[in-house]
């Protein structure tokens, strides 16, 4: 959690009060808390709707089960807090690349695109699968769980973000809409469409998060490069190295050692990385991933994440633990 995001945190603590309620300590935090959400837009240049939530997951709930629009597609590679939703919805596959192939015919609704894969990092064509689904009357929602504070927006309809993702705090997030006709409203609060008091602390912690910039990423680039480098010269591979990716995740294959074992070992060695999805690592089930990618080894492979705090030699030194890994197999 970044600096100006515990200090907006604990700004928020101090002055909190319902933002619901009718008393001058409540139009108070009213006003901190629309002026929050005036500076979520200017900070991600979006000019639609903001509905605050407790997450990235909240916000893909609200989208995909309250859109007036049926559910019609979603990428296999989609994170498990979209794919729970599909019901009847059409998959749409991908490539080995990990990018979105061929389209199912019918579009004529909302489709469900993940813009950086939480995995692999791949970074999806948004703008062409936009220019597809609305020539089909289709509505995209996209989650940008992973790209939101690091990457432009893609040009969607809907869109999720979790603020811890970009150095905010836990259980906050949104979901941002070109217009509050997309989905049903349920009464509440947020202007009707989220029942719940809102979170001032947070939704001020997750703006000064965005406004605190992603200056890091070009350097995160850098140390990728460095960090693919002493992979492959051990022997290991990067998984859909050949894709647009972004610089914050990566994916690696150990040659004939399990994703359990390294994870295990890593771990002793102080590194702390993940199988598949963070979010259910702990379970070290097959990655639905790379199977959709059809990848030949998907027991091999972990997952690594690069931050604005990562440096050359914590690089260096993963590399290093790497490379007596392989060798000692």
């Amino acid at each position: 959690m970044l600096p100006a995001a515990q200090a907006a945190m604990q700004d928020g603590f101090a002055r909190w009060a319902n933002p619901s309620s009718p008393h001058a300590d409540g139009r108070s935090a009213r006003s901190a808390l629309e002026e929050a959400r005036r500076r979520l837009k200017q900070a991600l240049d979006w000019q639609g709707e903001v509905i605050f939530t407790s997450g990235a997951s909240e916000a893909i709930a609200i989208a995909l089960t309250r859109s007036k629009a049926p559910l019609k597609a979603m990428l296999p590679v989609e994170h498990t807090a979209v794919l729970r939703w599909q019901d009847e919805a059409a998959r749409w596959p991908v490539a080995e690349s990990g990018i979105a192939a061929t389209p199912p015919e019918d579009l004529a609704g909302l489709v469900a695109i993940q813009h950086v894969n939480n995995e692999t990092g791949v970074i999806q064509p948004v703008a062409d699968i936009a220019a597809t689904v609305r020539a089909a009357s289709g509505v995209l929602f996209c989650d940008c769980a992973q790209s939101a504070g690091k990457l432009a927006l893609p040009d969607a309809d809907m869109i999720a973000i979790s603020a811890h993702k970009f150095g905010g705090p836990v259980g906050a997030g949104a979901l941002l809409l070109r217009d509050y006709g997309l989905i049903e409203a349920v009464g509440g609060q947020e202007q009707g469409y989220r029942a719940g008091t809102e979170n001032l602390p947070a939704a001020l912690a997750m703006v000064a998060a965005l406004e605190a910039g992603n200056a890091w990423i070009s350097h995160a680039e850098t140390l990728r490069e460095r960090l693919e480098q002493g992979i492959e010269a051990a022997g290991g591979e990067a998984v859909a190295k050949e894709s647009t990716r972004s610089p914050a995740i990566g994916a690696y294959r150990m040659p004939g050692v399990s994703a359990a074992s390294q994870l295990i070992r890593f771990d002793a060695a102080g590194f702390a990385i993940s199988a598949g999805s963070a979010c259910s690592s702990g379970s070290l089930k097959p990655s639905h991933v790379l199977e959709a990618m059809h990848y030949p080894h998907p027991k091999e492979v972990v997952r690594v994440s690069l931050g604005g705090e990562t440096t050359e030699r914590e690089i260096d030194a993963f590399v290093k633990a790497w490379t007596d890994m392989a060798n000692s197999k």
